[in-house]
């Protein structure tokens, strides 16, 4: 039964194609025809049309467009930087300070180390910074790439950054050069870094190899504690592959409780098939119901799939998320989310909210949980709140340009602006990619 459309692209050429909505007995199917290279459907829902519809109860929809955006000539998701079309301001934006990395991962959506080595120049990451300001910043600054450690001007870019009007500045990071230099840790903090985004995948070296090449876990063990001692908040960012590790996250979920505060909670990314993918996609990838069936599962039910919802700002059915208060005795307790009458439905917002929860610094927020006073709230925040989302980010498979015009997560490039993730690294089934050069 076919239950709505939007429009998609081709996997083979990445032309931009009408798509159905269908449901069928496993859940919502996306149905797709190229007229040069046939038909395409992939499972974007795993669940009754009822629990679809109830995702995205409350979404406060509406549109802002972005400052300075381009003209739309050739129409999405051809015109991203942003452009005209496009719905929300960012929020989030990544800077790829290089190319170069420390690893070969079998999977890499930067397809990282196959270009000829380059590092932005300080220069060029000034004027990256002014025209972020210029196109509606200060953003969240996610220092990314390649591996940004390589680098040794890491504390310069965040000086550079801040004097720019900057305030929140996350590493995203394989955790390499954070395990072995541990004065590294505490030189970052001093600089100004906000939190470490940390590439964790599982506690079993056999899930690293298949998805990072080599074993890794006393690695990230390593660095986990290194930031510790330097009080660098860290967050686990896990890549879910099927298959590969998605029996594993109630372990990671545990292991951060565990670790928490400092550990300030884990960002699941389910795997997407583009750039550099070593894995085939299966008919039946993973979706926001199947991961947070998973959560509840392993977890024993201390995590459930009804404390969870989707955003509010971008898409509902691109992320989800859950917070939790850790009490006195070591259990948790959900905190209402409060969907219909949530302010979170703004970029701004959401980049307030991320830059709080992430770093541990407490500050007006919304959603608050209901404590006795703004005080103890505000201790709680900052102590014992623990965080568990989710971004499913978009392949040329399940590409929905309704959902990817809400995109608030932008790649920044020198010459083209602010791309929305998915758009700047989409690939199609070939490994080409739409903007990624």
């Amino acid at each position: 039964m076919e239950i709505g459309r939007t429009m998609s692209v081709c996997p083979v050429c990445l032309g931009r194609i009408a798509a159905k909505k269908l449901l069928e007995d496993e859940g919502i199917y996306m149905e797709k025809k190229c007229p040069d290279h046939g038909s395409f459907k992939t499972l974007i829902w795993e669940g009754d049309l009822d629990s679809y519809l109830a995702w995205a109860e409350g979404d406060a929809g509406g549109k802002t467009q972005p400052p300075r955006a381009r003209p739309a000539e050739r129409g999405c998701p051809y015109d991203c930087g942003l452009c005209q079309n496009h719905e929300r301001e960012g929020c989030c934006v990544l800077l790829e300070l290089t190319n170069r990395c420390n690893l070969s991962c079998p999977v890499c959506f930067a397809s990282a180390g196959e270009q000829e080595p380059r590092d932005l120049s300080l220069e060029e990451i000034g004027r990256q910074y002014d025209m972020l300001m210029e196109r509606g910043g200060p953003f969240n600054i996610q220092l990314s790439g390649g591996e940004p450690t390589v680098r040794d001007d890491l504390d310069k870019i965040i000086s550079l950054g801040r004097e720019k009007g900057f305030s929140f500045f996350q590493l995203n990071t394989n955790g390499l050069r954070l395990a072995q230099e541990p004065d590294y840790c505490m030189e970052l903090r001093h600089a100004g870094l906000s939190t470490v985004f940390l590439q964790f995948d599982g506690l079993d070296d056999d899930i690293y190899v298949k998805l990072r090449g080599r074993p890794l876990r006393d690695i990230k063990l390593r660095a986990i504690d290194n930031c510790r001692r330097a009080e660098l908040p860290v967050v686990l960012v896990p890549t879910v592959a099927p298959g590969v590790n998605d029996q594993s996250l109630g372990e990671i979920l545990r292991f951060a409780l565990d670790r928490a505060p400092h550990v300030r909670g884990v960002h699941f990314q389910p795997i997407s098939y583009f750039g550099r993918c070593g894995l085939e996609r299966p008919e039946k990838p993973l979706t926001i119901p199947a991961v947070l069936r998973r959560i509840e599962e392993q977890t024993g039910g201390l995590m459930m799939a009804s404390h969870f919802g989707g955003g509010g700002a971008e898409s509902p059915y691109c992320s989800f998320h859950a917070s939790y208060l850790r009490k006195a005795d070591g259990s948790l307790k959900a905190l209402p989310r409060r969907r219909s009458q949530c302010c979170c439905v703004k970029s701004s917002e959401a980049r307030d909210f991320v830059s709080r929860q992430w770093s541990g610094k407490a500050g007006e927020g919304c959603c608050d949980p209901d404590t006795a006073s703004l005080d103890e709230f505000l201790e709680q925040t900052v102590r014992n709140t623990f965080t568990v989302s989710g971004m499913l980010f978009q392949d040329a498979w399940n590409l929905d340009l309704d959902r990817l015009r809400r995109c608030y997560i932008c790649e920044v490039d020198s010459k083209l602006g602010m791309v929305p993730f998915c758009a700047y690294n989409l690939t199609d089934s070939r490994g080409r990619a739409l903007y990624r050069k």
